[in-house]
């Protein structure tokens, strides 16, 4: 099912911010939630370990700082400013880590579903 976004802007200056404590450290979120997509600011602290094994999709873009990214498989990716990483759902478990705090753009929704969840 397709939904369609008219234009609009967001004043991510307006957008409450919601706390989230992780397995160490905080995050914080500021979340736009359209119809099968959600659009955030996320900030990690200093020391900010995910809680949780992540398995859904999503599109992360770097604003400020750097963390990592590590893979259920040991593998452990770095991300600094400017940079990006993509991922469909189910086709990793990751979660994140941050030493000195980071700033990211991430978006998810319904179209990085995989093919056998989307109908």
């Amino acid at each position: 099912m397709s939904s369609k976004i008219p234009f609009q802007t967001i004043d991510w200056s307006a957008i409450a911010k919601t706390e989230y404590k992780g397995e160490k450290g905080t995050s914080f979120w500021q979340t736009v939630q359209f119809p099968g997509l959600r659009v955030r600011i996320v900030e990690y602290g200093s020391g900010y370990l995910a809680d949780h094994w992540c398995q859904k999709g999503h599109i992360v873009f770097c604003i400020e700082g750097e963390f990592e990214t590590q893979l259920a498989d040991g593998t452990k990716i770095i991300l600094t400013k400017n940079m990006s990483y993509v991922v469909s759902d189910e086709l990793s478990s990751h979660r994140s880590f941050s030493a000195n705090g980071v700033k990211l753009l991430i978006i998810d929704g319904d179209f990085l579903a995989s093919q056998s969840n989307s109908k």
